[in-house]
């Protein structure tokens, strides 16, 4: 990408004054007439025949004077890209508004009729055409209500109400694939059982994000609202789940509002995260009582309770232009190959003029349709909304996805929007292909290639520089008082581990000794200091050349494993030659039962027991001097031994973090602040330079 493009395009997106800024909003009533109606969001077809709860498409459109955009929420799990395609094109021949100047999304609510054929469940061919009139409406009736108007941002943080819902399993716990084989490293709500996972495989993003927008009177007309939480599940269809229920309780929340104001809950980057907290609660041996269930009232009524904290404190600009891009990109799907392909005919072959009728048949059926699809068209946008920006996803985002969208755009205040412009499945990044799960299963729910997330990514990142006129901005480690000391302290390498992707960790020690990350290490998982790798399965490796025998090693470590699940829970540090274990090498681990090991060669010593939680932070030390080998937890000296006269020849500069150099037992959760040493260092150097946060 060349940077200097956004400087180019400047004069295009920035104008000189400030026409007068308009808006309009409006709520459509999408509820179907016409019933039963298909139903999807599941691996199988249902219908329903009542509505809960009304359905709405709510429109926002803004106007700076010479250009017009349109935001449109609708109450749908997915729409494919053809659809809202046609919807487009209908309210830009009505209202003059570029087609590609209109966002129109999804919230995913699993409660809603049927725009999308997709895993069991066919689009309902009576309500699709309804739908597409209805959106086109929405837009029309929003246009209609264009005033003068004004506009500010909100933000807070609702970590509360979101949580991560897909976790890692033990290796000895994978399970299987529709296709028969044992991939499923990581699955949706295996947290509920604590002896069979190791811990999450992503991050949340808890900011609850709004885009307010008022009249220059002072009187509400719209709030835009983005949060990633999947939906709140239980609730019979139809409804708009808690999305609705949110936009409600806004209406009566906000001082000053009146039967116009259009309240709007969009869809976060969620495809990896819910409601529940897994960490809280061990749901196999402990679930909880019918009164401690949290109700879809309650959660919508304490969001939009905490939404609104500092409301009556957004400052507000009339003064605001408008940029709005958007690109289409071929990307291909995951095809069968030719062994699984002639197995999804097979069982094909069995499935004569009936809907499928087990998860098996339903994937079969998606192998073939991938085949003869070959590949897709998607859509992304961003838009410029002052100081504003928002981006999208036709897709089912990673909550990693939209922290690295919101990090690297040119404008702070940044919502991503996704299912937007089209229903293109799960894109996990590249590194969570790896784990397996539901999430990854090739299929139209999942079937675009491995890539896609970092292409979608690197899109959407240079659209927001075209609407905002600025480069991107570069995530770089936040250097904390403690990491200064370290940095001042002349380590080796320093590896915060703080990356949202492989495959280099950042040496911050000024050395530029970048380490490499193998598959089987997810990222951005809270740390002791800032962020977190996950290890699960893959390590950190690294050549020191410089390393002789002297040498020290400190890392904080986070283990995943049950208490007794193996003899050793993992191997945090290995210095060996690669692919096998000598008599002269060095590895740190912990015993299965919690106690530090050291193994030099042959020589298996284990530490002194001590208090240890598993998922609670530790400090591990290991120094060698010479012979002698000294590891301290948690500042306290757990282990000494005298080896044999290390011998450390040239192949000894390799290094593994997170696993042993013969791969046997590697780590199974997180590590974070790695700092070598190529020296021994004193207590006292410890204290002051290493042993500086529990």
């Amino acid at each position: 990408m060349n940077h200097l493009l956004p400087l180019l395009l400047m004069p295009l997106v920035i104008q000189m004054g400030f026409a007068e800024f308009r808006a309009g909003a409006s709520r459509t009533d999408i509820s179907p007439k016409a019933f039963p109606v298909l139903v999807n969001g599941g691996f199988m077809s249902r219908t329903a025949s009542t509505v809960t709860d009304p359905l709405y498409a709510r429109s926002i459109v803004l106007s700076d004077g010479s250009t017009r955009i349109a935001i449109v929420v609708v109450d749908s799990c997915m729409m494919p890209r053809a659809m809202l395609d046609k919807a487009k094109e209908i309210a830009a021949r009505r209202t003059g508004i570029p087609a590609d100047h209109i966002l129109v999304s999804a919230t995913h609510t699993h409660t809603a009729p049927s725009a999308f054929a997709c895993l069991g469940t066919d689009a309902d061919p009576r309500y699709v055409p309804f739908l597409i009139h209805k959106i086109a409406q929405g837009i029309e009736s929003a246009q209609k209500n264009l005033q003068p108007a004004e506009v500010g941002w909100h933000s807070v943080q609702a970590s509360k109400f979101t949580a991560l819902r897909r976790w890692i399993l033990r290796p000895d716990r994978m399970e299987l694939d529709p296709f028969g084989n044992r991939t499923v490293r990581a699955t949706m709500h295996a947290g509920r059982n604590w002896g069979n996972v190791i811990g999450e495989s992503g991050p949340e993003d808890p900011e609850l994000a709004m885009l307010c927008i008022r009249n220059l009177n002072g009187r509400p007309l719209a709030v835009l609202a983005n949060f990633s939480m999947h939906y709140f599940a239980g609730v019979k269809a139809l409804s708009a789940d808690y999305f609705g229920m949110f936009n409600r309780n806004l209406k009566q929340m906000i001082p000053g509002t009146d039967e116009t104001f259009v309240g709007i809950m969009s869809h976060g980057c969620s495809g990896d995260i819910w409601r529940r907290d897994y960490t809280l609660r061990d749901w196999k041996t402990n679930p909880p009582k019918p009164d401690e269930q949290m109700k879809i009232e309650s959660y919508a009524e304490g969001l939009a309770r905490l939404a609104l904290r500092g409301f009556d404190k957004v400052h507000y600009r009339s003064e605001i232009d408008l940029a709005m891009s958007e690109r289409r990109m071929k990307l291909r799907y995951r095809v069968p190959d030719a062994q699984r392909l002639v197995w999804a005919k097979g069982v094909l072959a069995r499935q004569v003029d009936r809907a499928p009728k087990d998860r098996t048949e339903v994937y079969a059926n998606e192998q073939v349709i991938l085949h003869e699809l070959q590949e897709t068209e998607i859509v992304i946008q961003a838009l410029r909304i002052g100081d504003m920006a928002i981006t999208t996803t036709p897709n089912e985002t990673y909550a990693l996805t939209g922290l690295k969208l919101k990090a690297m755009s040119p404008l702070e205040k940044t919502m991503v929007i996704e299912l937007a412009n089209g229903a293109d499945g799960y894109i996990p990044p590249p590194e969570q292909h790896v784990l397996g799960g539901y999430n990854t299963w090739p299929a139209r729910s999942a079937g675009l290639e491995e890539q896609a997330e970092p292409k979608i990514v690197e899109g959407c990142l240079q659209l927001l520089e075209i609407v905002s006129g600025k480069s991107r901005r570069i995530p770089e480690a936040v250097i904390s008082n403690e990491r200064q000391l370290r940095i001042d302290s002349r380590p080796l390498a320093y590896w915060t581990l703080d990356e949202f992707n492989g495959p280099h960790a950042v040496d911050i020690s000024m050395n530029h000794h970048n380490a490499t990350f193998e598959s089987g290490v997810v990222f951005h998982l809270k740390g002791v200091d800032q962020q977190a790798a996950h290890f699960c399965g893959g390590r950190l490796r690294s050549h020191l050349p410089g390393l002789e025998s002297d040498f020290t090693v400190s890392m904080h470590f986070w283990n995943g494993m049950p208490n007794g699940a193996r003899k050793v829970a993992g191997w945090m540090f290995s210095r060996d030659h690669v692919n096998g274990i000598t008599l002269h090498g060095d590895h740190l681990g912990l015993t299965g039962n919690g106690r530090i090991v050291f193994r030099h060669g042959d020589v298996v010593s284990i530490g002194r027991t001590m208090p240890y939680k598993r998922w609670k932070w530790m400090q591990a030390t290991l120094v060698r001097n010479g012979r002698n080998v000294i590891v301290y937890a948690n500042r306290k000296e757990v282990l000494s031994v005298k080896t044999q006269e290390p011998s450390f020849s040239k192949g000894f500069g390799d290094l593994f973090i997170g696993g042993r150099s013969d791969n046997e037992d590697n780590w199974e959760g997180r590590l974070d602040e790695i700092v070598i040493y190529d020296r021994a260092l004193s207590g006292k150097e410890l204290m002051e330079k290493v042993f500086l946060k529990q």
